[in-house]
């Protein structure tokens, strides 16, 4: 009885040891790319130009990669390939991923316009910022999903069942978003429930391309394409837009996440996803 419980409580132990380094490593990577950004150490991050925040995001996944991986072999003593990166399935997924997250998006833009929760302006279309915005995406998906889903979702389901580690490491996404300019209780929340709608899938197939790619569409679509505030920041975007009331229906100055109508959706996106993965599983 003794092996079993060591045995399970090395997941939440391994989770507690990546902690300082994860900031240590990561936090020296971004001040790398403070540099090279030509941004001062002291300069607090609220909105960033595309360029800054390219550089930035860049390095941050450098040092979340290289933390991860150092962890991966030498603690966990697996593969990296094993945190989710095996090839059945990588086509559907992402496309699946992309999928959902345009719909989501697309439902909730027209949604908030055609009910007069938020205002068209103009269409801003500059190629560089564009493709930067996607790069910039892609980054941010990659870190967050390899570090929350990859590492950490996946040890704590060495040592919980399945939907406590789901639950758990939702928890600590939506906490790692609590810096993000216009945080709040309602983001918090917002930003909860995103953390089950990226996890879900992995808790079923251990496997990172739907995440990582729902990720990458939840954040493109919502900011770069229709102009809400990502998790708070304001980024380039296709599609400028203003707000006629800021409020809970349309998510106010932290964007789409921190809104009603967000939360709705994503809980009939798990509903569904559920559904699609569990069935896979079976």
């Amino acid at each position: 009885m003794e092996t079993i419980s060591t045995d399970k409580s090395r997941g939440w132990k391994n989770i507690l040891k990546i902690i300082v380094p994860y900031f240590l490593v990561v936090g020296t990577f971004q001040l790398v790319g403070f540099y090279f950004a030509g941004l001062d150490i002291n300069y607090k991050p609220k909105n960033e130009t595309t360029k800054e925040l390219f550089t930035l995001t860049f390095f941050s996944l450098i040092g979340t990669a290289l933390i991860v991986w150092i962890f991966r072999k030498y603690i966990d003593k697996k593969s990296f390939k094993s945190l989710g990166f095996e090839k059945e399935f990588i086509g559907r997924d992402l496309f699946l991923g992309i999928i959902f997250g345009f719909l989501i998006m697309f439902i909730g833009f027209s949604t908030l316009l055609f009910s007069n929760q938020i205002s068209f302006e103009s269409i801003q279309f500059h190629p560089i910022e564009f493709i930067s915005s996607i790069a910039i995406f892609i980054f941010v998906a990659i870190a967050e999903e390899l570090f929350l889903r990859g590492y950490i979702l996946n040890n704590l389901m060495v040592s919980f069942n399945k939907f406590t580690a789901l639950i758990i490491s939702s928890a600590i996404f939506s906490l790692m978003h609590a810096a993000n300019p216009n945080f709040n209780l309602i983001a918090m929340a917002g930003l909860f429930i995103s953390g089950l709608l990226f996890g879900l899938s992995y808790i079923y197939t251990k496997n990172l391309w739907f995440p990582i790619a729902l990720h990458f569409s939840w954040n493109f679509f919502q900011g770069t394409i229709f102009g809400f505030n990502v998790s708070g920041k304001d980024t380039y975007s296709l599609i400028v837009t203003g707000e006629n009331t800021s409020n809970l229906w349309n998510g106010g100055s932290f964007g789409f996440e921190a809104s009603s109508l967000s939360f709705s959706f994503q809980i009939l996106a798990i509903i569904v996803l559920y559904l699609i993965f569990k069935k896979r599983s079976n």
